[in-house]
């Protein structure tokens, strides 16, 4: 007898009622929702770029780098076998290859290489894709893309470091800045004793001697900054400014992505917390007093590595006005927030899919888990919930490369946008991740599906540049010191107000709560933040998206049906049109 057909004979059971395996999977093409977001809030050039990334990130090969990149997590290495301080830490090598895949096609970049003309749409619509190959690995990719706004506080510095950051090459190699090919930046703000209180802040920056010298750089300066050669642009800080920097001493209870070729970090000086950039290799080329003291243990986050780390006389550049280097780091953190917003609906999108697949291939009491009355309830409610996350982070993109171009009632969304759509969509999202494993039962609870690994994931945007309550206490200070802002969203809902009776009636509310003095207003904050939000989205899904998915929406967040729950839609709702456009 041979050994197959020995096995078949001892066989308890045959495999039958389960999914096929996972295939290749096109996230643009069969996205129907973000096909159409584009075609709305971007030029054209945006969607035949994203074209190659959608069929790459679905693709079996790098989904299985995603997992890869979780299973195997960072190392702390903090000493060559000699006994020589390295300070590294040692990624996967799926971590690379995410890596390469999202700077070798200048995602990180492309927002100020084509800033005004579709390129915060581009980026945006970029990440939403990466995350749904592995959420982890793009937080250097956010931090590198949002470190420019900051830099270009100090031109000086911008002129050297914004090549290397621009550039479409990953180089993970630990060396000087102008011996690399391609750099990344990371963040250095957290300490214990304030957490997002930053203005408690103990690290401290003392002022290097100065001098006196000419500007080598006063010509090229002049020059358009894509003219500026590698050489020119790394010049030494010292040569160029005539300062020979800043030394930092001080503890960082939060160092994210700590293999970045610098960070941004905040200390405090004579003239109080201000902004500084802290090279990994000081101008001299040497190895920059930055030690690593541990990496945190997260919850998920896995493949991204956090650390903890000392500043012991770290050699640094000011970035900004001295004393407001809050002022100077929000400039990150408005391109940071909307990442994090957008971060949570790429991946609710991928658990919706997954959950899709399974039930369409998982038959139970007589029929597919998709034609229980019951299960198509709760996808579509779900589907309805990606739509509107979907639609919220591209308009506040467009804010964005509004902004850039100059138009006042644009400016005044972008400073609103992100704050609003990072604390919303984090707070629908771990609800959103255990539906969506429910769906696939036991199995959606084990690492072999993504759902554990979504699911753990899920509250890591919520809590990282600030937290639900610190980001709602910034809306009510954006709304307060930029009453513009609110009217710029006021006008966008004004826009739909007459369609949809739900919506025109929860924004008169919302109006009416506006209007409070501002000590009854904290308390009342996140209702506020919900509220607005929802309003917003369901304003877009109504002028933009399809009848069925916007007067759905408003019916079940904003009307008398609205539930705290997935899965509660009212009886008569077009369950075959809101499933259709999950896709195949």
């Amino acid at each position: 007898m041979s050994d197959a057909a020995a096995r078949t004979r001892l066989a308890t059971h045959a495999v039958t009622n389960q999914p096929a395996p996972p295939s290749a999977r096109d996230l643009l093409a069969e996205d129907a929702p973000l096909c159409e977001a584009l075609a709305r809030e971007a030029p054209d050039w945006v969607a035949r770029r994203l074209a190659p990334l959608g069929r790459e990130a679905g693709s079996a090969e790098v989904q299985a780098l995603g997992e890869a990149a979780n299973r195997y997590p960072p190392e702390l290495r903090l000493f060559d076998r000699h006994g020589r301080r390295l300070d590294e830490v040692s990624y996967h090598p799926a971590y690379h290859a995410l890596m390469h895949l999202a700077i070798d096609h200048g995602w990180h970049a492309v927002a100020w290489q084509e800033e005004g003309r579709g390129g915060h749409q581009a980026h945006v619509a970029a990440l939403y894709l990466l995350t749904q190959a592995e959420p982890g690995f793009c937080c250097p990719i956010t931090m590198t893309h949002a470190a420019l706004p900051a830099l270009r506080q100090s031109p000086a510095v911008e002129a050297r470091w914004a090549p290397g950051l621009l550039a479409w090459d990953y180089d993970p190699r630990a060396l000087p800045a102008t011996e690399k090919s391609g750099l990344t930046v990371g963040m250095a703000m957290t300490e214990k004793q304030g957490g997002s209180d930053v203005r408690t802040n103990t690290t401290r920056a003392d002022a290097l001697v100065t001098s006196t010298r000419a500007d080598p750089l006063a010509a090229t300066r002049a020059a358009p900054l894509a003219s500026i050669t590698r050489a020119e642009a790394l010049i030494s800080t010292r040569a160029e400014t005539g300062m020979d920097g800043w030394r930092l001493t001080g503890h960082k209870w939060f160092c994210s992505a700590p293999m970045s070729d610098a960070f941004l970090t905040l200390a405090q000086t004579d003239a109080g917390l201000s902004c500084f950039l802290v090279p990994r290799f000081t101008p001299d080329g040497e190895r920059n007093a930055i030690e690593l003291q541990r990496l945190k243990e997260k919850c998920g986050n896995r493949a991204n590595a956090s650390a903890e780390i000392e500043y012991r006389g770290a050699w640094a550049e000011a970035i900004g006005e001295p004393g407001r280097g809050i002022a100077t780091i929000l400039e990150m953190v408005q391109q940071t927030r909307l990442d994090a917003a957008t971060a949570p609906v790429g991946m609710m999108r991928q658990a919706l899919v997954e959950a899709w697949r399974h039930v369409r291939e998982r038959h139970a009491f007589g029929r597919a888990l998709s034609e229980q009355p019951l299960m198509r309830v709760l996808l579509a409610d779900m589907a309805i919930e990606v739509e509107a996350g979907l639609a919220l982070s591209l308009r506040a993109a467009r804010a964005f490369g509004g902004a850039a171009r100059g138009e006042a009632s644009e400016a005044a969304l972008a400073r609103l946008l992100p704050t609003l759509a990072k604390y919303w969509h984090n707070k629908r999202t771990p609800g959103f991740m255990a539906e969506a494993m429910e769906c696939l039962g036991g199995i959606g609870y084990v690492e072999e599906t993504p759902l554990a690994r979504l699911y753990r994931e899920a509250p890591v945007n919520s809590i990282w540049e600030g937290s639900g309550n610190v980001i709602c206490l910034d809306l009510l200070r954006v709304m307060a010191r930029h009453p513009a802002s609110l009217a710029a969203v006021r006008e966008e809902v004004s826009a739909a107000r007459g369609q949809q009776a739900d919506l025109d009636c929860a924004w008169t509310k919302l109006e009416a709560e506006l209007g409070a003095a501002p000590n009854t207003l904290e308390p009342r904050a996140r209702w506020l933040a919900q509220r607005l939000a929802q309003c917003l989205q369901g304003a877009l899904l109504l002028r933009h998206g399809p009848l069925a998915v916007a007067e759905t929406f408003c019916r079940t967040r904003l009307g008398g049906e609205a539930g705290p729950a997935y899965g509660v839609l009212p009886g008569n709702a077009p369950l075959a049109a809101l499933l259709a456009r999950i896709g195949d």
